[in-house]
């Protein structure tokens, strides 16, 4: 793997790095009382072509590498991982997915409003009583004529209340993960009302729905991929969103390091900076370590990728290491900070916050360890 950025994905970087300083870091300490990101700031992410990264431009993307796209999630992740989650579902869930999965007529219907910014997307797997045990959750989608009928409820959906269109995982067959289809439901359609969930503990930014569908008809070539093969449409886009969600958890990291610095190299105790203290050194230096370690995960996960080589399991690897590291420096940061950490005039607590939760979705630390135990010794534990 190259260790060293090309011109281009080090241009990319910094566009998202200006564009973060500009568009996103300012407003991030009043969006997070507010509980609700600009929703204009959807379009900005279009105009400036984040929304299309890995896109083929044809279909109205802005094509680039993942290792581009990872970057660009770092930085998003360092300004307000709430602005982050609004990519990584909409491109990397729903827009990837269908550049991937569906027929012509869903890329050219779907992927220029989405790349665009002018749509959005979400990504309705989870359901309330099926997190981890995706396979077997039970949201119907059964068969009338020409069309399907979805009766079911969707809980913690990102993106769900802003979205136009979802991507909805029903069951059409059997029990278990062989009887699962994928749909594309635009969210006008009737029958489909959606709920904010409110009082989260983190990216509260981030606009968060339980979608309730109540007789949802749809045609029959609202399918994305062929019936019975929502749940590989499902665990392939999981595969590279890992990856996401771990991108956006190093600049956590990065975020917290840099608070925990600048606060340190500033404050006195004892007649000397903070940062003069041993101890104090001692958590700076760990969470440099971590985000070292972290980003190379990420990139290695972005290298294979664009390889076109398998990384399934090494996504696995990031997502887990990265997730779990950002809770970590996230609360490192804070103890640097000591009572400032502890009021929202500082970041580092909307970063404890925030980072919490990159351990639970997307698949918890714990389904990441089972993952890479079965690829380890080619057995499954669930």
């Amino acid at each position: 793997m190259n260790l060293e950025l090309s011109e281009e994905q080090a241009a990319v970087r910094r566009l998202a790095a200006d564009f973060t300083a500009r568009e996103i870091a300012p407003y991030t300490r009043a969006w997070d009382r507010a509980e609700q990101v600009d929703p204009g700031i959807v379009k900005k992410l279009g105009e400036v072509g984040f929304l299309g990264l890995t896109v083929p431009e044809e279909y109205g993307g802005s094509g680039g590498d993942h290792l581009s796209y990872a970057l660009v999630l770092e930085e998003l992740g360092r300004g307000d991982s709430a602005v982050r989650g609004l990519v990584s579902v909409s491109l990397g869930l729903v827009a990837k997915s269908i550049a991937h999965w569906g027929e012509e007529e869903h890329r050219r219907r779907w992927l220029p409003g989405l790349t665009s910014g002018e749509l959005l997307g979400c990504f309705a797997l989870t359901e309330p009583g099926t997190g981890s045990d995706a396979g077997n959750l039970v949201t119907r989608a059964e068969r009338d004529g020409g069309d399907f009928v979805l009766t079911g409820t969707k809980m913690f959906i990102t993106n769900g209340t802003w979205a136009d269109v979802a991507l909805v995982f029903a069951r059409t067959g059997e029990a278990g993960p062989k009887g699962v289809s994928a749909f594309l439901v635009p969210t006008d359609t009737p029958g489909l009302t959606r709920t904010t969930v409110h009082g989260k503990l983190g990216l509260r930014g981030q606009p968060t729905a339980e979608l309730v569908l109540d007789g949802v008809r749809v045609p029959a070539s609202a399918m994305l991929g062929p019936e019975g093969k929502g749940f590989n449409v499902a665990m392939s886009a999981l595969a590279k969103g890992r990856m996401s969600v771990a991108a956006g958890c190093v600049g956590i990291i990065q975020a917290a390091l840099d608070a925990a610095v600048e606060y340190a190299t500033q404050r006195e105790q004892f007649g000397k900076t903070i940062a003069r203290h041993q101890l104090v050194q001692e958590m700076l230096a760990d969470i440099r370590v971590e985000l070292d370690a972290a980003r190379l995960l990420v990139w290695r996960v972005a290298d294979l990728i664009d390889q076109g080589l398998p990384f399934r399991t090494e996504s696995s690897v990031a997502k887990l290491y990265a997730s779990e590291a950002a809770v970590r420096a996230a609360n490192t940061a804070l103890q640097v900070l000591g009572g400032y950490g502890f009021i929202d005039e500082y970041p580092v607590g909307k970063l404890v916050r925030d980072a919490r939760v990159m351990t639970l979705y997307e698949g918890t630390s714990q389904i990441q360890k089972l993952l890479i135990g079965r690829d380890l010794t080619g057995v499954s534990a669930f």
